[in-house]
C-alpha cells in the first residue's frame, strides 16, 4: 500500500479561493467582450447552415434518382418558407407542393424543411443583389432525373439584416455547388 506524507514545507494541490475568484472575473471580463461579436455572427452562421443544409438535402435527392432509377425532386414553398424534398409526383403527375394553392399537392414527402427554424430572419430572396429573384428554378422545383442531372438554376438564401447572401444550385451536369456574393461576382 502507497502512503503519501508531506512534509512541513510543502503545500498541497490546488486553488485558494482568491485565485479561482480572480479566474472567474478574468473569464466574464472575456466573455462580456465577445458577446456582442459572436451575436453579430449568429445570422450569417445560421444562413450558412441553411445553404449547407439545401445542399445536403439536393445531393440526397440526386443520390436517391440515380440509385431508384426515377425523378426525385426538391419543391420550394416560398410562400411558407419552406421546402420539401420528394420521390414522387403523386396522381396528378405534378411536383406541386404539399400546401400548394390549388390544394391537391399529393407528392411523397420525404423531407420538410423550414427555413423558420434557422431563426434570424433566415429566408428565400437575394437581398439587394438581383431584386425580386428567390428561385430560378422551372417552377421553384429542382428535378433530377435517374442519371443524376438537374436544368440550372439557383435558390438565394439571404438574410432580413441582407448581412450575406448564398446561393445552392445546380449545373446542368448536376452538380450541386453553394456560392456566395463577395460585393461583385458569386464566389
Amino acid at each position: 500500500m502507497f502512503h503519501l506524507h508531506l512534509n512541513k514545507g510543502q503545500r498541497q494541490a490546488g486553488f485558494t479561493l482568491p485565485e479561482v475568484l480572480i479566474a472567474i472575473a478574468v473569464i466574464s471580463i472575456l466573455a462580456a467582450i465577445a458577446m456582442p461579436n459572436f451575436l453579430e455572427w449568429l445570422p450569417n452562421i445560421r444562413l450558412k447552415a441553411a445553404a449547407r443544409e439545401l445542399y445536403g438535402n439536393m445531393q440526397e435527392a440526386k443520390l436517391q434518382a440515380v440509385k431508384q432509377n426515377k425523378d426525385w425532386a426538391v419543391v420550394f414553398d416560398t410562400v411558407n418558407n419552406r421546402y420539401y424534398v420528394c420521390s414522387d409526383k403523386g396522381a396528378d403527375n405534378s411536383w406541386s407542393g404539399a400546401d400548394d394553392a390549388i390544394g391537391k399537392g399529393d407528392n411523397t414527402i420525404v423531407k420538410t424543411v423550414s427555413l423558420r427554424n434557422y431563426k434570424s430572419g433566415v429566408g428565400y430572396g437575394s437581398g439587394s443583389i438581383i431584386p425580386e429573384t428567390t428561385i430560378t428554378f422551372t417552377n421553384n422545383v429542382a428535378t433530377f432525373n435517374p442519371q443524376g442531372t438537374c436544368k440550372s438554376g439557383y435558390v438565394y438564401l439571404d438574410h432580413e439584416k441582407n448581412i450575406d447572401t448564398l446561393r445552392v444550385g445546380t449545373l446542368s451536369s448536376g452538380n450541386i455547388k453553394i456560392t456566395r456574393w463577395n460585393g461583385t461576382d458569386w464566389k
